[in-house]
Order: C-alpha cells, then structure tokens, then sequence
C-alpha cells in the first residue's frame, strides 16, 4: 500500500474520532471530559509523532538543498523581523495596571511576530498570485 494512501486513512480516522470525541465532550459529564481529554492527548501526540516522522523521511528522501535553503529564509525572516520591533514604541502602564506583566521584552517578542507574519501573509500572497496569473498566461 502506498505510504501517502496510508497517512489519508488514518487523517480519515482521526478526524472521525475527533468529531466523535468533539459530541461526548459537548454532551457529557466533566468526569468524561477528563477520560476524553487522555485520549485527545494521546491521539494529539501519535499526530506530533507522524508528522515528526514522515517530515524527517522526507527530507532524508527530498531535495535537502531546497529544503535547508526554504528554513533558512524563513529563520532570516524571523531574525530581522526581531531585529526591526523595538519594544518600546508602546505605553505598557495600562497593560501593568491590569497586573499582566508586560515586559519590553515580551513587546518586542510580539512585534517581532507581527512583522513576520505581515512578511509571510505578504510572500504566500504573492506567490499565489503569481501562480495564478502564470497558470492563465500559460494556457
């Protein structure tokens, strides 16, 4: 059988007994939540141990150069996206007054992660784009 049929049915599988899991949590009893929420845990970490796994053989099977070249940008997106928030272009006092704890360096944390994702949204945009105007062209 075919490892990709594979990984089909047992995403198949899973989402079934997640809808199934997702009804007894909303109609059931806490102390069956705690029972489900074991067994959401152990499902949620055989997904995490597939992923692992068939992303490791592909990398062992696919082009590494491209891949290593592909996080290597996005690990250069997330660096100078770091390095362009600041930390302090916000008044953290109402945060602080609330009790929350709003550090400089959580700002600066948040911020970073804004500027990459304004990055990514902008590049998978793009490259959508891209691909639908090059599909049209193309025919």
């Amino acid at each position: 059988m075919n490892t990709h049929k594979i990984i089909k049915i047992v995403a198949f599988a899973l989402a079934i007994l997640g809808s199934i899991f997702a009804l007894m949590i909303m109609t059931g009893s806490e102390a069956m939540i705690d029972n489900i929420l074991y067994i959401t845990y152990a499902v949620l970490g055989l997904v995490i141990a597939l992923v692992v796994i068939f992303v490791l053989k592909g990398l062992v099977t696919g082009d590494i150069k491209k891949t290593l070249m592909s996080v290597g940008a996005f690990l250069a997106i997330i660096f100078i996206s770091y390095g362009l928030s600041s930390g302090t272009d916000l008044d953290l006092q109402p945060f602080n007054d609330k009790g929350l704890g709003i550090t400089e360096g959580i700002s600066k944390n948040v911020g970073a992660g804004l500027y990459a994702f304004y990055v990514l949204a902008v590049i998978a945009i793009g490259s959508m784009l891209f691909g639908g105007v090059k599909k049209i062209l193309n025919k």
